[in-house]
């Protein structure tokens, strides 16, 4: 019963509220004929429009699934979306309504899929409390950036959230975001490529070297994206973690950064067989999940014909599409 642990989804329950209330808290529906529907908020950010797949009818969802023999599916919302650039109060109130609404489409449509929620990671403490209340409303998980308004994860004081994941427990999956420019990747497609793939190293470096698996060793980290570098880099973060001037650089990692490659999860979209074993001899079978970041042009779109292009036994296959997953996110229902 295989089971996709990373896919995006924005619910028409959420572009429903923001056209009744969004106003209030910064945020608001941009329509244009012929294309789909965009965010922009007061703050001066305007999101590009939503991709098709992201707001698609269920039923398009649903027969992809079947398609594909994949059981269940956790939608995260679109991270160009947590809105981190609002007011603190209105961005707590923000991700209140990411998380209401797209319980409240997971609670219409159960038997296929489950959610993670976004937190206002502005404030630790208010980021703690919206995930406690996200679990109460169903959640399986959590999802935050591996930046926020170009500051690395591990580079922001949020050890009262860190806490709270750790406690719950709720695994926690970073996911690359792009709210800036990026001149160098504005064609050939190199910020799908390359970009996010780039901010997820650095969110995961700054992640390790801040001591923050130390902190909080019962953190379950999960890397988007097969870990985007951080897997084929170990050894150059090892290097380099030896022989920088670690008081200067705020480096307090305990061990060499490859040394916490096991204590983290990693979906599968590589997109590639070699790759894909690569990733399970850095990281172990047992912390590779199935993922597809169903919703966007990068997308696995054949998850499972991946596992098996990359020679994995029966086993093999089974263990990263529904034994780790459930392991993993033990609050699935």
């Amino acid at each position: 019963m295989p089971i996709d642990v990373h896919a995006h989804y924005v619910p028409p329950q959420l572009i429903d509220a923001i056209v009744a209330s969004g106003q209030e808290i910064g945020v608001r529906v941009v329509k244009s004929n012929g294309a789909p529907p965009a965010l922009h908020f007061d703050y001066g950010f305007k999101v590009r429009p939503f991709f098709p797949r992201l707001i698609e009818p269920v039923a398009e969802r649903r027969a992809w699934l079947d398609a594909q023999g994949i059981e269940r599916q956790i939608v995260g919302t679109w991270p160009d979306i947590f809105g981190y650039g609002l007011a603190a109060d209105a961005c707590i109130a923000w991700h209140r309504m990411l998380n209401d609404t797209l319980a409240a489409w997971c609670a219409d449509n159960s038997d296929r899929f489950a959610w993670i929620a976004s937190v206002p990671l502005t404030r630790a403490e208010a980021a703690a409390e919206e995930a406690e209340r996200a679990v109460a409303l169903g959640a399986c998980g959590v999802i935050v950036s591996a930046n926020v308004e170009n500051v690395n994860l591990g580079e922001l004081p949020l050890d009262p959230f860190w806490r709270k994941a750790e406690a719950l427990p709720l695994p926690v999956l970073v996911h690359p975001v792009l709210v800036g420019s990026a001149p160098r990747a504005a064609k050939f497609a190199l910020a799908q490529i390359a970009q996010y793939t780039f901010d997820t190293t650095l969110g995961v470096g700054s992640l390790l070297m801040s001591g923050v698996l130390d902190r909080f060793p019962g953190l379950k980290l999960v890397l988007a994206h097969g870990g985007g570098a951080y897997p084929y880099l170990a050894g150059r973060f090892d290097i380099m973690h030896r022989r920088m001037d670690r008081a200067a650089q705020g480096d307090v990692a305990a061990k060499a950064p490859s040394a916490y490659a096991a204590h983290m999860a990693y979906d599968s979209i590589v997109h590639a067989p070699k790759a894909l074993r690569f990733l399970i001899d850095v990281v172990g079978l047992d912390n590779v999940l199935l993922g597809t970041d169903y919703a966007f042009p990068p997308a696995d779109m054949e998850p499972l014909a991946l596992l098996q292009s990359a020679q994995l036994s029966a086993a093999e296959i089974e263990a990263i599409a529904d034994a780790n997953p459930r392991r993993l996110f033990a609050r699935l229902r």
